[in-house]
């Protein structure tokens, strides 16, 4: 028995001219490339960063982690913690690690926004005025007690912090990159403060809380000091510079160069929309809150050594970046809502995407 045979095909038929068809562009099948991992050398030289710091601070690990996303962010950090937990030399420390320049400018209701920024002074033998540069021309800001000053003044830190320039007589003059305004507030003396507004405090990239240390850490620094410790003499505490701006540029190139799918970009996004319908909020986070949740979240998984975010990334950086974004109803205040309560019921009722 033979195999059937195919059918025959009828002969083919001349077809009518028609006019030429274009050719449809042949679809794209390939796959976006998937970005190198993470320099290994760039993490290890930001871990030890925190090694570093850790000589002469003790028990602020979180706080040093999240100074090092902000640099790798170029954004900004508000600082509150009672006086006394070490804010100054946390600062001072880390700028000696990364071999950058830092000035500390202490916030009074007498400080004026040129003593900040700078201004023109009339020099007598040329008989022209010629800029004078302020404290903020340097890579690390120490703003210490910010809510010290009048609002006048605070505002004068607007332009740097967004523009990254300054602004006198017409002219901008550019900052020094990296940049970082680090501002400290007393979370307990509200006497003779000036509340910062909530426009200012939405860019802060991050708000840090500095706890009391544990017992063994109060202890571990009673014994430094007895040992003979002097916080004004870093390099005495064997404080070494192991990382510089040349390694924080090329670890922010590979930070956005982070993937994040379009499954936890929404994730994000539900997150800060679910804080503007919560009862116990008067003001929910606004979309410049969710791309900083965006930005510190792909360098806290560059930090852990991934090329892609999850959502347990978007739910580890949401605190510290959400928090000031927030502000609590009145009434919501009166019962004990606190804002890091209210984050954590969000976080809580949001699908996680899987």
């Amino acid at each position: 028995m033979t195999e059937p045979a195919f059918p025959q095909q009828p002969a083919p038929q001349p077809a009518e001219p028609t006019e030429p068809q274009p050719t449809p562009a042949p679809q794209q099948t390939t796959e976006p490339p998937t970005p190198p991992a993470p320099s290994q050398e760039l993490r290890t030289a930001l871990a030890a960063v925190r090694t570093e710091v850790g000589k002469a601070v003790v028990g602020q690990d979180a706080a040093v982690t999240s100074l090092l996303i902000a640099l790798l962010c170029q954004g900004h950090v508000l600082l509150e913690g009672v006086p006394g937990v070490a804010k100054t030399l946390l600062v001072r420390t880390l700028a000696a690690a990364l071999k950058l320049d830092t000035k500390r400018v202490q916030f009074t209701p007498d400080l004026m926004p040129g003593d900040v920024t700078g201004s023109l002074v009339y020099d007598a033998r040329t008989a022209e005025f010629s800029f004078r540069e302020g404290p903020i021309f340097t890579n690390l800001v120490l703003a210490d007690e910010i809510n010290r000053t009048p609002p006048k003044t605070q505002a004068s830190l607007l332009e740097a912090m967004e523009e990254r320039q300054v602004s006198v007589d017409g002219t901008p003059r550019p900052l020094p990159d990296p940049f970082l305004v680090i501002a400290t507030q007393n979370p307990v003396e509200y006497e003779g403060t000036y509340s910062l507004p909530e426009a200012q405090l939405d860019r802060f990239l991050l708000k840090l809380v500095l706890p009391l240390p544990e017992r063994d850490q109060e202890v571990e620094v009673l014994a430094r000091h007895a040992a003979g410790f002097d916080p004004r003499n870093l390099a005495a505490a064997g404080v070494t510079p192991v990382a510089d701006a040349d390694i924080l540029e090329r670890a922010r190139a590979e930070v956005a160069r982070v993937q994040v799918s379009r499954e936890v970009l929404g994730y994000a996004v539900d997150v800060c929309r679910a804080t503007r319908f919560s009862p116990s909020l008067s003001l929910g986070v606004s979309p410049r809150g969710a791309t900083a949740l965006l930005r510190t979240a792909r360098a806290w998984a560059w930090l852990s050594g991934r090329s892609f975010v999850t959502p347990d990334d978007i739910k580890a950086l949401a605190h510290p970046t959400l928090r000031h974004r927030v502000q609590l109803r009145a009434e919501a205040e009166l019962e004990g809502v606190t804002a890091e309560g209210v984050l954590d019921t969000v976080l809580a009722s949001v699908p996680v995407p899987r």
